[in-house]
C-alpha cells in the first residue's frame, strides 16, 4: 500500500458557491452565510438608461485597432510612467536602481503561440510543453538572515516573524540592477488557515495564544531579494550576505502610518492610539499594485473577520459595521477568527473604533527598509482588492481600484500633485506623497440595451455587452461632494458615500489594472450568485446573467484616452464559463477555439500588452489556473490556459517581469478541503508531505519570451 495520505474529494454544491467551506471560512469569515452588506435602495444598474448614450458612441467588444506597441523593457503592470495611452511608451524616467533595463533578447511580438494545458484535477503545478517551473519559497522559509529552521511542532511568532508567512496573494518583483539579474519580491500574506498550520488542531478556541501570535505573525508582507538563475527565467532566493532590503511585515507588531484627510479624526482614534495616526499591523491583504516610484500598493480586504463583540459597539456604529460585514447580531458571528484572545484591541465592546483602521491601501518601500509603511485614508475604506496606478496625460497619478464584496463598487483615485520625472532622490521624495491627498470617485455604469438584458448572458442585438459610465466625485482634498458626510465621514465609510450617490452594484469587482501599453482598464469580476434573486439586483448588461457563477473582465475605455476623465465606454470582452455555453462571449473569437474559465481574480499585462487572467473559485471543476489573450488585433478573445495549480489552490499574482522571460504565480490555500489536516492533507503540494502555500515561477527552457 501506498504511504501517500488519502485525497479528501472536492466539495461542490456548497452554500459557499465556488469556494470550498474550509476556504469560506478562513478566508473571507463566511461572508456567504452573512447578509449580503449592500442593501442600499440606490438605483440597479438595470434601472439606469442614459439616453445621451449614442450607440455610434460606444466602444464595441471587438471592434479594435492596430496599435504600434514600442516598450521600452520596463515591466508590464509594474514600473511604468506617463505613458500616453494609445501611444507607444518609453522606458520610465525613474531612478536607475528602480527601472529594467532594455532586455537584451527583445520581449516576443506579442503572439501568444504555447499549446493551452486542458482543465484538470492534478495535485501539481502544471504548465505547456516547452515551459518548466520552479518553486521560489513557500511557508516558513527564512527571509530574515539568521531565520531559525521552520519547526512544524514548534511553531513560534518570533520565529514565524523571520520566515516567509502563509496564504501569498499579490506577487510584485522590483528589479535591483538594469542587467535583470537581482530583484526584489513583494508578497502579501493574506490569511491563514490554522487547521492545515498546527498539527493536532484543537479548534481556534484550543489555540494557545502563541499560537494565535503565530498566526498573527504569518500575515501581512514579505520581501525577499532574488537572484536570476544562470540567465535563464528562473529565480531563487539570494541565501547568502547581508540581503538587506529582505523584511517581513506582520499584523503582530508592524507599526504604519496613516495619511491622507481621515488621518487623525476622531473615527480612527483609540485608547492606546489618541491621535489616530499609527496602526499596529495590516489585514488580509489581497491584491495589490506596482507604482512607477517604486513603491508596493496592498488592499486591505476581508478586515471584518477578525473583530469580536460588534453587538456592544455603540448603537450610532452598528449600521456602519454592518455595512463592513461586521455583524453586530452576535459578539461571535460565523467565522470570527478570536484573536481577541491575544490582543483586546480586536474587542469592538471595548475598543470600537480599531476597525476602522483597516480596509485601506497600503504603500510600503521596498527599497527602504527602515522606512514605516502607510495606510492613505485619501484612497477610501472598503474591502480592497488591490490598487493599480497609472499616470495620466496631464501628470497626474490615477489609482484604480476594486471592492471584493456582491453588488459593491468600481473605485478611482486623482492624484492632486503630479508624479515628477527624473533620475533623483528629490523626484522620488515628492512621488512618495502622491497618494496622500487626492480625488475620490466611484464609478456609474449605463447601457445601451437594458430591454434586452433578461439574465440568460444572451448577446444583445447590437452584438456586444456596452455601454456609457462616469465617475461620481466622493471627495476632493478636503471637501466632501456627499451630501450629510464629512470628508472624514466619506473616507472612513467609503461604501455608505457609494450607496448615497447611487453607484452601480458589481459582481464582486477584484482586481482592476490599466494597460500601461494603451490606458485601457480591465477588471475582473468574479462571480456573484446572489445575482437575481429575490430583493437582490437583477442582471444588468455590465452583470449579464443572474446566479452569476462564472463572472466576466470588464474592459474600460477613459474618453480621450486619458485616464484622469470623469466619463468613459465600457463594454464586456469576456464573459466567462465553458465556451459551448451559449452565455459566454470571447470578444467575437471562435468559442471552439478557447480554453474554458471561470472565475477572474486578478489580471496582469506582459511587455507585449497580453491580458493573463488568474482564477479563484473554477466552478466548471477543475482546478484554477492562469489564462492569456491578446487584447488587441484579430487574436482578440482567443483565451488560451497556460497553466493550473494543485487541488485545493487559488492562482494569485500573477507577475510578468519586463522582458518577458518570467511569469510568477503565488499558489495560495493548497489543498484547503473541508477535511483536511496536516496529518491527513488534502494535497501534498509541493514537498510530497503537507500542503504549503508558496510562490511559483514559470519560464520557457529555450530561454524565449513567455507566451509566444
Amino acid at each position: 500500500m501506498s504511504d501517500r495520505p488519502r485525497l479528501l474529494p472536492l466539495l461542490t454544491g456548497n452554500r459557499h458557491g465556488t469556494r470550498d467551506a474550509m476556504t469560506c471560512l478562513y478566508r473571507c469569515g463566511n461572508a456567504c452565510d452573512h447578509p449580503v452588506p449592500n442593501n442600499s435602495d440606490n438605483a440597479y444598474f438595470g434601472d439606469v438608461v442614459n439616453a445621451e448614450v449614442s450607440r455610434r458612441g460606444v466602444v464595441r467588444a471587438g471592434a479594435v485597432g492596430a496599435l504600434v506597441l514600442g516598450f521600452g523593457g520596463a515591466a508590464a503592470g509594474a514600473l511604468a510612467g506617463a505613458a500616453p495611452a494609445m501611444a507607444a511608451p518609453t522606458t520610465p524616467d525613474v531612478p536607475e536602481a528602480f527601472g529594467f533595463g532594455r532586455p537584451s533578447t527583445g520581449v516576443g511580438n506579442g503572439a501568444l503561440t504555447f499549446k493551452p494545458i486542458p482543465p484538470n484535477k492534478l495535485d501539481t503545478l502544471v504548465v505547456p510543453n516547452g515551459y518548466d517551473h520552479a518553486v521560489v519559497i513557500k511557508w516558513g522559509d527564512p527571509v530574515l538572515p539568521g531565520a531559525p529552521e521552520f519547526n512544524l511542532h514548534h511553531q513560534t511568532a518570533a520565529a514565524q516573524s523571520k520566515q516567509f508567512g502563509y496564504n501569498n496573494d499579490f506577487v510584485g518583483v522590483l528589479p535591483l540592477d538594469k542587467q535583470g539579474k537581482r530583484a526584489l519580491l513583494v508578497v502579501n500574506h493574506e490569511y491563514t488557515n490554522e487547521d492545515l498550520m498546527f498539527p493536532g488542531f484543537p479548534g481556534l478556541d484550543g489555540l494557545s495564544v502563541e499560537q494565535l501570535r503565530t498566526a498573527m505573525a504569518a500575515h501581512g508582507m514579505s520581501v525577499v531579494e532574488l537572484e536570476r538563475v544562470a540567465g535563464t527565467g528562473q529565480w531563487k532566493p539570494v541565501d547568502n550576505g547581508r540581503r538587506p532590503y529582505n523584511r517581513r511585515v506582520t499584523a503582530l507588531s508592524t507599526k504604519f502610518d496613516l495619511t491622507g484627510p481621515a488621518a487623525g479624526s476622531a473615527w480612527l482614534k483609540t485608547a492606546a492610539d489618541p491621535k489616530g495616526r499609527t496602526v499596529v499591523g495590516t489585514l488580509n491583504n489581497c491584491a495589490g499594485g506596482v507604482t512607477p516610484w517604486g513603491t508596493v500598493l496592498s488592499g486591505e480586504e476581508n478586515f471584518n473577520q477578525y473583530f469580536v463583540g460588534a453587538d456592544a459597539a455603540p448603537a450610532e456604529l452598528k449600521p456602519k459595521l454592518d455595512r463592513y460585514g461586521i455583524s453586530t447580531a452576535s459578539r461571535y458571528p460565523s467565522g470570527s477568527r478570536k484573536w481577541e484572545r491575544a490582543d483586546e484591541r480586536f474587542d469592538l465592546a471595548r475598543h470600537p473604533n480599531e476597525a476602522h483602521r483597516f480596509g485601506w491601501i497600503v504603500e510600503i518601500d521596498p527599497f527602504d527598509p527602515e522606512s514605516r509603511p502607510r495606510k492613505h485614508t485619501a484612497m477610501g475604506r472598503f474591502k480592497h482588492e488591490g490598487a493599480n496606478v497609472i499616470v495620466a496625460k496631464d501628470g497626474h497619478v490615477v489609482a484604480y481600484m476594486g471592492d471584493d464584496e456582491r453588488f459593491d463598487y468600481l473605485y478611482k483615485f486623482v492624484s492632486d500633485k503630479k508624479f515628477m520625472k527624473g533620475n533623483s532622490w528629490a523626484a522620488r521624495k515628492h512621488n512618495l506623497t502622491l497618494l496622500e491627498s487626492g480625488t475620490l470617485y466611484v464609478a456609474k455604469l449605463d447601457q445601451t440595451s437594458a430591454a434586452e438584458i433578461d439574465g440568460s448572458g444572451k448577446l444583445p442585438t447590437d452584438g456586444a455587452f456596452n455601454g456609457r459610465g462616469r465617475w461620481i466625485k466622493l471627495v476632493s482634498g478636503n471637501r466632501s461632494f456627499v451630501d450629510g458626510m464629512t470628508t472624514a465621514d466619506v473616507l472612513t465609510f467609503t461604501r455608505l458615500a457609494g450607496d448615497k450617490v447611487g453607484a452601480t452594484k458589481m459582481d464582486r469587482p477584484e482586481d482592476v489594472e490599466p494597460s500601461l501599453l494603451t490606458g485601457k482598464v480591465y477588471v475582473a469580476l468574479t462571480n456573484n450568485t446572489d445575482r437575481g434573486k429575490a430583493d437582490k439586483a437583477a442582471a444588468d448588461e455590465a452583470n449579464p446573467r443572474n446566479a452569476n457563477k462564472h463572472g466576466q473582465i470588464l474592459e474600460l475605455v477613459e474618453d480621450r484616452n486619458d485616464n484622469a476623465a470623469e466619463t468613459f465606454a465600457w463594454s464586456l470582452p469576456i464573459v466567462c464559463g465553458d465556451p459551448t455555453d451559449s452565455s459566454t462571449f470571447f470578444a467575437g473569437y471562435d468559442k471552439t477555439k478557447v480554453s474554458p474559465i471561470s472565475c477572474p481574480d486578478n489580471v496582469a499585462f506582459d511587455a507585449t500588452g497580453n491580458l493573463w487572467i488568474s482564477t479563484d473559485g473554477n466552478a466548471l471543476g477543475s482546478n484554477d489556473g492562469l489564462f492569456a489573450t491578446a487584447l488587441e488585433g484579430p487574436e482578440r478573445g482567443h483565451l488560451k490556459q497556460f497553466l493550473t495549480v494543485p487541488l485545493g489552490a487559488e492562482t494569485c499574482g500573477p507577475f510578468i517581469t519586463g522582458d518577458n522571460r518570467s511569469v510568477f504565480v503565488a499558489v495560495q490555500h493548497p489543498g484547503e478541503i473541508t477535511g483536511a489536516s496536516v496529518e491527513n492533507p488534502a494535497s501534498n503540494w509541493p514537498d510530497g508531505d503537507y500542503a504549503k502555500p508558496g510562490v511559483v515561477v514559470t519560464w520557457r527552457l529555450d530561454g524565449g519570451p513567455v507566451g509566444s
